[in-house]
């Protein structure tokens, strides 16, 4: 069987189907998730995987879950403890100012974003593409790239939703089914295995229901004939 090895990806903005931090002007890097110490440090969840991408004198921009104008920040010192990143911004200095930086998304401008070397894409640039399958001969469409998730899997999976029903798909961004990435014209082209789309279909909850109802019906115990 042939290994599923994926295309070089990187991250270097949140992904996902609700994208608002990655559309227009300011791409998100990381979210500050909790206050660390005494002296205004911040701990944050990175959403970029790009090596050094935050570094001292950095300058980011704090959009809080209000969604109020940005608030410019420099990077005073940082270090990574428990798989986070730990910051500390020139004047924030207390635990009080550090708490009103809970939740926020740090930002950049979208220009500033990592260059890459050749043969990467960004994992954000596959959200919102048009898959295409390419196996039948002929250019299918199958839907819209809602999300790229990754798992255990050595190739992350694309879900890729059909416009008309919604039907969901969740399928391998493998390099032996990759047949071209084109950001330009927001199109992913894929050649699939036969079959792939009907096995990589998630169950839906109709279909959970009606299963669990077949294994209630196994469980259930045979009523015992009576020898009366």
């Amino acid at each position: 069987m042939r290994r599923q090895k994926a295309p070089l990806l990187a991250k270097d903005a949140r992904h996902g189907a609700a994208s608002r931090e990655t559309s227009g002007e300011f791409i998100t890097l990381a979210r500050v998730v909790k206050t660390q110490g005494r002296q205004g440090e911040v701990a944050a969840e990175v959403h970029s995987d790009v090596p050094d991408r935050f570094s001292e004198g950095m300058k980011l921009f704090a959009l809080g879950k209000s969604q109020d104008a940005r608030r410019e920040l420099e990077i005073e010192n940082l270090w990574p403890h428990k798989g986070l990143l730990v910051l500390k911004f020139t004047g924030v200095d207390s635990m009080s100012d550090a708490e009103t930086l809970v939740g926020a998304e740090l930002q950049v401008p979208r220009e500033q974003r990592a260059q890459l070397e050749a043969g990467w894409a960004f994992v954000g640039d596959l959200v919102g593409c048009t898959f295409f399958d390419l196996s039948s001969g002929t250019s299918r469409e199958i839907g819209l790239i809602e999300d790229v998730q990754f798992g255990a899997g050595e190739a992350p999976l694309l879900i890729v939703a059909e416009r008309v029903d919604g039907k969901k798909y969740e399928l391998p961004f493998a390099e032996a089914y990759l047949e071209a990435v084109d950001t330009g014209r927001r199109q992913v082209r894929m050649r699939l295995p036969e079959g792939m789309l009907e096995v990589n279909t998630p169950v839906t909850a109709e279909e959970k229901q009606q299963q669990g109802g077949s294994e209630r019906a196994r469980l259930k115990p045979r009523r015992k004939r009576s020898n009366k």
